[in-house]
């Protein structure tokens, strides 16, 4: 069983804690927990950072509770944000809710002993109480005085803060109570973004219930670059691989500076203190390995062991220049509509081929990968074009359903690195 702050400390995944919490954790079993609020339609794997540290204190023996913010993701954090969020529907929070839970049991594990995580949901807290009750019993524990003085609101005043995120302390605050109260929930979780959030709800503890609660908070975490981590040239890192591709996740991971990558082996990888720093010896300068073997453990633990082998054809297609015609008719279904997310796809009707077409009118008529019949001559002409592997040099080649793999798919390349799908339906 693991030291739960060592772990965190050796990994750098640890900013700051409250007094007595190191000694408490090794002395008994402690409940804790993070709050996650569904204004996404799916987790990122900025959140799998916080995810990371639910699975270490789960590993250390203790109880984790993924909170889920049906409540305050009706309000917004400012907690780090220049402007005020843009509010979702109660619909879409509930879709999100729920998408983002079955997530979390796809990482977590929920199970029936001491150490099994639990969901809850804080909009429970809040379902029977009116706004009265609100300011009566939460609104008199903590003083403009002391909220005022927390970083999220003081970076917020001169731009603008609104009263529906000033209350947002008071709801964390209140939703750490009710869990301390309902669950002997000691301690919350999260970014060091959140402390002045967490304490708050320690402060509100100590008052309220004269108890003493704790707080433990991780580095936000940027790339060497300065930039933020979890996003990409094209926006978030998502876990679902609807919005995500598993080919694309593997490629974040590959792409990463070298500069970061100590730093994300520590952060996400289940392997322990001696194995990383063995592998960073045994790898030494080879950045290009070390990457593929993160890559490698995060996309089969987000996405499956058939997914990442999903992920290998498509980069064997796209990168190696040996891959031939008996590499493509060995790709399976799966494998081609992996691919068919990574590079443009065409779509064409099965009667469309049904009599054969020439190769010219299949390429500048029927889709669009070249512009004109000019050019489809010439890249004929110049042996650049290729219809799976097969170099196609005479100009009035017919091509018919029996060319479709599995089908379905024509693989059509027009030179080295274009490379197009034709899907047939």
């Amino acid at each position: 069983m693991i030291d739960f702050i060592e772990e965190l400390r050796w990994r750098g995944m640890l900013h700051n804690h409250t007094e007595e919490i190191e000694e408490l954790l090794q002395m008994q079993k402690v409940c804790g927990y993070i709050g996650f609020d569904p204004t996404a339609p799916s987790l990122t794997i900025g959140n799998y950072i916080q995810i990371m540290i639910l699975h270490f204190f789960q590993r250390a023996g203790h109880k984790p509770i993924v909170l889920m913010g049906g409540a305050t993701g009706r309000v917004g954090d400012p907690s780090g944000k220049d402007t005020e969020r843009t509010l979702l529907s109660h619909e879409q929070l509930d879709e999100n809710l729920a998408h983002q839970m079955k997530q979390f049991h796809k990482y977590l594990d929920f199970n029936d002993d001491g150490t099994g995580a639990m969901a809850v949901n804080n909009l429970d807290f809040y379902a029977d109480m009116n706004v009265l009750n609100f300011l009566r019993d939460v609104g008199k524990s903590i003083s403009i005085s002391y909220m005022l003085a927390k970083d999220s609101v003081k970076n917020r005043l001169e731009k603008g803060l609104s009263f529906t995120e000033f209350s947002y302390q008071l709801l964390q605050a209140y939703d750490f109570q009710c869990l301390y109260q309902s669950h002997n929930c000691i301690l919350q979780m999260g970014g060091s973004d959140q402390w002045g959030n967490i304490t708050s709800g320690t402060e509100f503890i100590r008052r309220n219930l004269g108890k003493k609660a704790h707080a433990i908070t991780t580095p936000l975490l940027t790339k060497s670059d300065g930039s933020k981590f979890g996003k990409s040239s094209e926006g978030n890192i998502w876990l679902d691989p609807g919005l995500t591709s598993p080919y694309k996740f593997y490629q974040f991971w590959i792409n990463t500076a070298d500069d970061d990558l100590g730093k994300f082996l520590r952060y996400f990888s289940f392997r322990n203190k001696d194995e990383i720093e063995q592998l960073e010896k045994t790898y030494g300068n080879d950045m290009q390995g070390l990457k593929k073997i993160l890559a490698e453990e995060m996309t089969i633990r987000i996405h499956g062991k058939d997914q990442y082998q999903a992920v290998m054809t498509v980069s064997e297609l796209l990168f190696n220049k040996k891959a031939d015609e008996n590499f493509l008719k060995n790709i399976g279904p799966q494998e081609w509509n992996a691919i068919a997310e990574e590079i443009p796809t065409h779509k064409l009707s099965k009667e469309a081929l049904a009599d054969g077409v020439g190769v010219i009118e299949l390429i500048a008529d029927l889709t669009p990968i070249v512009s004109s019949k000019g050019d489809a001559r010439r890249a004929i002409k110049g042996n650049a074009l290729r219809i799976n592997k097969k170099k196609v040099t005479d100009l009035n080649q017919s091509v018919d359903n029996s060319w479709l793999l599995h089908g379905e798919f024509l693989m059509i390349e027009n030179g080295k690195k274009n490379k197009f799908l034709v899907t047939a339906y």
